[in-house]
């Protein structure tokens, strides 16, 4: 099993635009970071929808889709994403949702179901290893969720999808204390007219 972080990223190292909130889940000035996602047919299908380009941005999306069989994300990309993703949201398998204020599991359509954790982040990541079997454990964000792994020298590979633009401003990955100092080596780089699709794995 991979303890995986995967992101899209900006040129100049922004995961989201400035005032995200429940409303603009993704920041003002984000939308270059997601737009070339929505037309993949992987991403499509995820959405219960048809057609889609059939390239190798969305090999690398289903890939991804199928190596994860949980996830573990913040409680500030839930609340943003919560009302977006709606009754079937794209995960299908267990998602592990960090925050200070239970709240029962939530079951969705699509075997999707949003468990709630009180008491930190590996364990979390323990729940989340326990339910994806020999599949991936997804650290799905935000920026915030992922640096704190990254500290603490829990993910195994980060992949970063370089979009080919410039935000000024918004919400970096790797800012103030970061991931610290860690030594990676290169898996992969996958170049497309869309993104540059980077794949690291920490050295131990």
């Amino acid at each position: 099993m991979t303890v995986t972080a995967d992101m899209a990223i900006s040129l100049d190292g922004y995961v989201a635009g400035t005032d995200v909130s429940v409303g603009n889940p993704a920041g003002d000035g984000a939308g270059p970071l997601f737009e070339w996602i929505h037309d993949l047919a992987s991403w499509r299908e995820r959405q219960g929808m048809t057609g889609g380009a059939e390239n190798r941005d969305s090999e690398l999306m289903r890939e991804w889709f199928d190596a994860t069989g949980a996830v573990v994300m913040g409680r500030m990309m839930f609340d943003t994403g919560e009302e977006f993703w709606g009754d079937n949201p794209p995960f299908r398998t267990p998602v592990f949702v960090l925050t200070h204020q239970p709240r029962p599991t939530l079951v969705k359509e699509g075997c999707t179901t949003f468990v709630f954790v009180t008491d930190g982040i590996r364990s979390a990541l323990d729940r989340a290893r326990a339910a994806a079997g020999d599949r991936n454990v997804d650290i799905a964000g935000g920026a915030s969720t992922v640096r704190q792994y990254l500290r603490e020298g829990l993910i195994d590979e980060l992949q970063l999808h370089v979009v080919p633009a410039l935000l000024g401003a918004g919400l970096r990955l790797f800012e103030g204390a970061g991931a610290g100092k860690q030594s990676l080596e290169q898996v992969r780089v996958v170049e497309t007219p869309l993104a540059t699709h980077l794949k690291y794995r920490f050295v131990r």
